[in-house]
């Protein structure tokens, strides 16, 4: 990954700061984006001691002006993106009899449209140059459901029907787009839930562990390298056996 220029979205913590770090450590530039610039700027300084290129650009996922701006400022100010990570998300869990509006377009929005945003953005400069690589975070619930998260599992599955379309448009132009599938995550969102509940989840993953960041990064990394260079259209589970499609 020597001189490719990487974009990670919501770089600043769990899953998208390892993708980062794994990037880096890969020998890629790493365009770094989020809402949280200050948190960026921790893991910029992270990646450039360890002898890293990074790059801070802010960004909301929800705003398609913000991400115009910042992938414009990283093509002038640091390089082509050659690498699109698309990891940044949220959630706003509810059962769908009361779910507000407001907060199944959060989801669709950050989540689905978002993503599809930034891959816009990169799809020329990686036509020119007739190779890139893009990578999808969806959900293992964006596979198998879940009860009380419908926006967000319908947002998860969409980008996995999103990567199969694109897989297809891109092919003849050597640009790859895949999705990784995240099972349970060790991360600040799951930390804050009760030991029942983790206790639950865990009877249900046949690895009998949760997952890390690390986990997943591997995943990303191995899908943006040259040796995945005939793999597209292809969702990658990580998820410790919990679901066998």
């Amino acid at each position: 990954m020597n001189n490719r220029i990487a974009m990670v979205t919501g770089a600043s913590r769990g899953i998208g700061r390892a993708c980062a770090l794994e990037l880096a450590k890969a020998g890629a530039k790493v365009a770094l984006a989020a809402r949280q610039v200050e948190k960026l700027g921790e893991v910029a300084e992270e990646i450039r001691a360890a002898g890293g290129e990074a790059f801070v650009a802010p960004m909301d996922l929800s705003s398609h002006d913000s991400i115009k701006q910042a992938f414009a400022m990283v093509a002038k100010d640091f390089g082509a993106v050659n690498i699109l990570v698309n990891n940044a998300g949220v959630t706003r869990d509810g059962l769908a009899l009361r779910m507000k509006p407001a907060d199944w377009d959060a989801v669709i929005q950050t989540n689905l449209s978002g993503t599809f945003y930034c891959i816009q953005q990169v799809l020329s400069p990686m036509i020119r140059e007739r190779w890139g690589r893009i990578v999808n975070v969806s959900s293992v619930v964006g596979e198998s459901g879940n009860a009380g998260q419908a926006n967000y599992v319908a947002s998860k599955a969409g980008v996995i029907g999103l990567t199969k379309a694109l897989a297809q448009e891109m092919a003849s132009r050597s640009v790859t787009v895949n999705a990784v599938a995240p099972g349970f995550i060790e991360t600040d969102m799951t930390a804050i839930l009760k030991d029942d509940v983790k206790n639950s989840v865990l009877e249900t993953i046949p690895l009998k562990r949760f997952g890390t960041a690390q986990d997943v990064a591997a995943a990303v990394r191995f899908l943006c390298g040259e040796e995945a260079g005939y793999i597209t259209g292809h969702v990658l589970d990580v998820n410790g056996g919990m679901y066998m499609r």
